[in-house]
């Protein structure tokens, strides 16, 4: 049972620092946010609401300069100030913006923040237990390639996610009559709209998938589903 103690130490560490995080994250959210007031903006997420069988979509506008939409693990859908600036300037798009909204949409309906949850704390154990291992064959560096691959870890699992989130935004535009073409075409724009705003290109890129293979998988989803 012993030997045991250090994972149990990690996961219960994991799950209590997931906690606080979450619970920092609602905090700054509820300070920096204002529910979405836009009539064009309303109109498709009324569209995708009715395809939903909701009586509307709540969104909130997150007062920070980085290009994203987040998904609250309460289950709020925010877009951020910088991207909302994007589509007032034209260079996005409302049925764009709709499609950041249906992403995000998927990342509650698909439990992605509870998944993180488990994946944070299964991390964490990991880690411990690569650090104990490694240290024993290369001191002073364990700790350093535990965090390495634990991070690429984290990235891979959260590309899937993105995958999941992309594949029911689609389902869900093609369903709300908007179609997936704003989709795609939003993936050739993002990579200069993170730059300008500061979003943290590398972050990014580790975390998400490379936008050509996004494209293709919507485009698969795409063509089954209008079939």
């Amino acid at each position: 049972m012993l030997k045991f103690t250090p994972l149990l130490l990690a996961l219960l560490y994991g799950f209590v620092m997931w906690w606080f995080s979450a619970l920092r994250l609602r905090q700054e959210l509820d300070g920096k946010s204002t529910e979405l007031a836009d009539a064009k903006l309303k109109k498709l997420t009324d569209q995708m609401a009715g395809a939903l069988d909701l009586e509307r979509i709540k969104v909130h506008i997150y007062e920070v300069d980085p290009v994203n939409g987040l998904a609250a693990p309460d289950g709020r859908i925010f877009i951020t100030r910088g991207f909302y600036d994007a589509y007032r300037s034209g260079r996005v798009t409302a049925e764009e913006m709709a499609s950041v909204i249906a992403h995000e949409l998927g990342h509650v309906a698909l439990g992605h923040a509870r998944r993180r949850m488990i994946d944070f704390s299964g991390q964490n154990a990991l880690r411990t237990a690569l650090i104990l291992v490694l240290n024993r064959f290369i001191p002073g560096l364990g700790q350093m390639l535990a965090g390495l691959l634990t991070s690429m870890l984290a990235a891979r699992l959260s590309r899937s996610d993105e995958y999941e989130a992309d594949a029911y935004a689609t389902a869900l535009l093609i369903k709300a009559g908007i179609g997936a073409g704003p989709q795609k075409s939003l993936f050739g724009k993002l990579e200069e709209l993170t730059k300008s705003r500061g979003s943290g290109q590398l972050a990014w890129l580790m975390s998400h998938p490379k936008t050509e293979e996004r494209i293709k998988a919507i485009e698969a989803n795409e063509a089954k589903w209008v079939r």
